[in-house]
């Protein structure tokens, strides 16, 4: 039993590194080549960014190799596999379940890593990236990791999602947290600034939280940061 939590582990920590690697490490080459000079004043933060988000992926590799453990072996999860299980509309509703339950907690728990002291202890890692880049996305020291490391290991033990439904929310929350530190805006303006766009996080509004800090705490949306009167809209130094 314990060399099979043991691999599930050691699996599990390799799968988010590898995936960390390969999609920060494309995104950086695409600000590479749409921002050419970008990173030529930023090898030593980049490196910084890589060792902290390798650290990250080793404390995120825990809890996930242990649901993934209980998952295979004895079915513990409410993970599920067969698509008539629930009803299909069920498979999108799951998606957002998971993204808004996630959204909350990281708002919640980010804000609190704005406390002077907490700051100081932890979160002072991540906001050392200046400005972030593709390779912050992880850039955690090991307290916070472990806050966001146990959010999709809880739910899946709590909420029913098909494991193509996990996928795509692992998908999701992968390539907002790279794209989020981009330090350029990637997708339309037209989308940005549409109605759609107030309520969705992208690099314009994210870029404003590592500016000024104390405002724009969320992760995919701003549903938060409104109703908390946290929103101040998106970065100026994007808009020009």
């Amino acid at each position: 039993m314990l060399p099979a939590l043991l691999l599930s582990v050691i699996a599990m920590t390799a799968i988010v590194a590898l995936r960390y690697l390969a999609v920060s490490g494309a995104f950086a080459a695409l600000t590479a080549r749409v921002r050419p000079g970008y990173h030529d004043e930023m090898r030593g933060q980049i490196g910084r960014e890589i060792g902290w988000s390798l650290a990250s992926a080793a404390i995120f590799g825990i809890p996930a190799g242990i649901a993934a453990w209980g998952w295979n072996s004895f079915g513990w999860t409410m993970i599920y596999s067969d698509w008539t299980a629930y009803p299909l509309w069920y498979l999108p509703l799951s998606v957002l379940i998971y993204l808004f339950a996630h959204d909350t907690w990281f708002y919640w728990t980010h804000r609190a890593m704005h406390d002077p002291r907490l700051f100081k202890i932890a979160h002072a890692v991540h906001h050392a990236s200046r400005p972030p880049t593709a390779w912050a996305a992880m850039s955690f020291h090991p307290i916070e990791a472990l806050t966001g490391a146990v959010v999709i290991p809880v739910l899946v033990f709590l909420v029913p999602i098909h494991i193509a439904m996990l996928g795509v929310v692992l998908a999701v929350m992968t390539v907002m947290g790279v794209t989020n530190h981009m330090g350029w805006e990637m997708f339309p303006r037209r989308l940005v600034r549409s109605p759609i766009g107030g309520w969705i996080i992208t690099a314009s509004h994210h870029q404003l939280h590592h500016e000024r800090y104390k405002c724009n705490y969320g992760l995919y949306f701003r549903f938060w940061d409104r109703l908390c009167k946290t929103d101040r809209g998106l970065s100026e130094s994007f808009l020009r």
